[in-house]
């Protein structure tokens, strides 16, 4: 069996600037979760292709005290609500919750889920029978694609390639199959190259 791993934020939602910290990451409440254009309609060609689709993500925000495990809970359901209208649906999901410096002293650990380390695919592909070499990850960070080079993967970037990116990509032995500017046009790659 064959599966596309998806990132989260950046891939299928949108980043978010928090004002306060001055940072852009993740949604740390339910309304700032916005499911990027297109992403529904090409979750389902994927499936339609005979892709498994598995979102394989971390998620430090409660480690670090952003949010609280039911606002994490309300986020996830709301995703898939969202993907839902467009009749897309994640077949599993994979989360890392661990930080090496978390503010929850139950979620601080070095641990092998958290990516660039390959953990959350390695567990996906057990539990789901993939079979990871006819398999993709795409991801908007050098650390999903180190996890997905790990792990076996072909792997695409959501973004642009820029000059100091490509010195980080080789200094991290990331440089990924293919680079996408979205979702969409991830999924264009994968199905013409199929497994």
């Amino acid at each position: 069996m064959r599966a596309v791993f998806l990132d989260r934020d950046g891939v299928i939602n949108e980043l978010v600037y928090h004002c306060e910290p001055g940072i852009i990451d993740s949604p740390f409440t339910v309304d700032q979760l916005k499911v990027m254009p297109g992403v529904g309609g090409a979750i389902r060609r994927l499936r339609d292709a005979g892709y498994k689709i598995a979102l394989v993500s971390n998620q430090p925000g409660i480690a670090k005290g952003k949010f609280s495990e039911q606002t994490f809970q309300e986020i996830r359901q709301k995703l898939n609500r969202e993907l839902a209208k467009d009749n897309a649906y994640l077949d599993q999901e994979y989360y890392c919750l661990h930080h090496p410096e978390a503010k929850v002293a139950t979620l601080k650990a070095e641990c092998e889920c958290r990516k660039p380390k390959p953990g959350l695919l390695l567990k996906a592909a057990g539990e789901m029978g993939i079979n990871l070499s006819r398999s993709w990850l795409v991801g908007d960070g050098l650390t999903d694609i180190q996890a997905g080079k790990s792990a076996g993967c072909r792997t695409i970037l959501i973004g642009k390639m820029k000059c100091e990116l490509c010195q980080l990509i080789d200094q991290a032995n990331a440089r990924p199959d293919a680079i996408a500017r979205d979702l969409t046009e991830a999924v264009n790659i994968i199905l013409s190259k199929g497994a």
